[in-house]
C-alpha cells in the first residue's frame, strides 16, 4: 500500500512528543488503580474500569493516531493489530505506519452497529430517575457481597429495604444481567441483548461509561485523544456510580451519596446530569468519527 492511503503523515519527533503527553495523562487517570496493582491490592472503584471492560493499562498506554494518519520512523508499531506498512519516497530512516484498511473493512458491521447505538440513544431524552438503584438490584435478598467484601453501608437488611420502597427503572441490559434473582421482576421493564438498540439512554451511567468501550473496541481506527477523555469520562461515571451503591466506601475516600434519602436523590440526578452533559459531547464526536469511518471503507 502506498501514502496515498493516508490523509496526514506525523513526523517522529511530533508523534512521540503527543505519545508520551497521553502516557502521562493515562498514568494521572488510573493512578489510584495503578498504585493499588502494584501494591498487590484492588481498588474497589477503578477496578472495573479494566477488569470488567478487559482493557489493560498497558494498551490504554499506547497512543493511537487514528485511521488516515501515518507515523514515521515508528519500528514499535510495525507488526501491531491493525496497523501495516506504507511506502513513503523520502520519508525520514524506519517504516511509516498507518492503520490498516483491510482491518476498516474487517470491523465494519462493528462501526455500523455502534453508529446505530450512538445514534438511537443521543436520539432520546435522557431519564434521570434510576438513582443507581442496579448496584443495589445486584445484592437483593442474596446475603452476598460484590466488590471483594466492601461492607454494605446500611446491612443487608437495610439495603434490601431501600432497594423495595424505590421504583426501578434500569435501561441498560449490561447492569440489568447481574441483577440478583428476586431484583429481576421489580424492574419496569424486561431487559434484553437484542433490545439495546431500542431501550439505551442518555442518562443511563453506563451507557456513559460504555462510550469508553466502543472507543478501544475500534482501536486503532479511533484516535487516542477521543479514547482518553471517554476514559476520564468512564472514570467519573464510575465513582458517581459506587458513592450512590450500597457500599460503605469511605475508608477508600469515597463519601456516600445517600439515595434513600431527598437530599442524596436530589443529589445523585444532579451529578448524574452532568455526566450526561459530558457524555453528549463525546457521543457526537465518536459518532463522526464512526459515520467518517465508514465513509472511508475500501471498495
Amino acid at each position: 500500500m502506498t501514502a496515498a492511503d493516508t490523509r496526514s503523515v506525523l513526523a517522529g519527533s511530533e508523534w512521540r512528543a503527543r505519545a508520551a503527553a497521553h502516557r502521562d495523562r493515562v498514568d494521572t487517570l488510573a493512578g489510584p488503580y495503578l498504585r493499588a496493582r502494584a501494591a498487590g491490592a484492588k481498588h474497589p472503584v477503578l477496578d472495573f474500569l479494566f477488569t470488567y471492560y478487559g482493557h489493560k493499562p498497558a494498551q490504554l498506554r499506547r497512543w493511537h493516531p487514528g485511521f488516515g494518519i501515518a507515523l514515521t520512523g515508528a519500528a514499535d508499531y510495525v507488526g501491531l493489530r491493525g496497523y501495516h506498512r506504507i511506502d513513503r519516497a523520502g520519508a525520514e530512516s524506519g517504516p511509516a505506519v498507518t492503520a490498516d484498511p483491510e482491518f476498516l473493512r474487517a470491523r465494519a458491521d462493528t462501526v455500523t452497529y455502534i453508529v446505530r447505538l450512538l445514534r438511537a440513544t443521543a436520539n432520546r431524552p435522557a431519564q434521570l430517575s434510576c438513582f443507581g438503584l442496579h448496584e443495589w438490584a445486584m445484592v437483593y435478598r442474596t446475603g452476598a457481597l460484590r466488590h471483594d467484601s466492601v461492607p454494605l453501608r446500611l446491612g443487608a437488611a437495610g439495603t434490601d429495604a431501600v432497594f423495595e420502597s424505590m421504583p426501578v427503572r434500569c435501561t441498560h441490559f449490561d447492569a440489568f444481567r447481574f441483577f440478583a434473582p428476586d431484583a429481576v421482576g421489580r424492574n419496569n421493564r424486561q431487559l434484553t441483548r437484542d433490545d439495546q438498540i431500542r431501550t439505551e439512554q442518555p442518562g443511563c451511567l453506563h451507557a456513559n461509561m460504555d462510550l469508553y468501550k466502543w472507543n478501544f473496541k475500534l482501536s486503532p481506527l479511533i484516535g487516542s485523544d477521543l479514547l482518553l477523555d471517554c476514559f476520564a469520562l468512564a472514570r467519573d461515571a464510575r465513582e458517581l456510580d459506587m458513592r450512590a451503591s450500597p457500599y460503605d466506601l469511605r475508608t477508600q475516600g469515597y463519601d456516600p451519596i445517600c439515595i434513600e434519602t431527598p437530599s442524596g436523590r436530589a443529589e445523585y440526578v444532579r451529578r448524574q446530569s452532568e455526566v450526561a452533559d459530558r457524555a453528549a459531547i463525546l457521543r457526537s464526536r465518536l459518532l463522526d468519527a464512526c459515520e467518517g469511518l465508514l465513509a472511508q471503507l475500501p471498495a
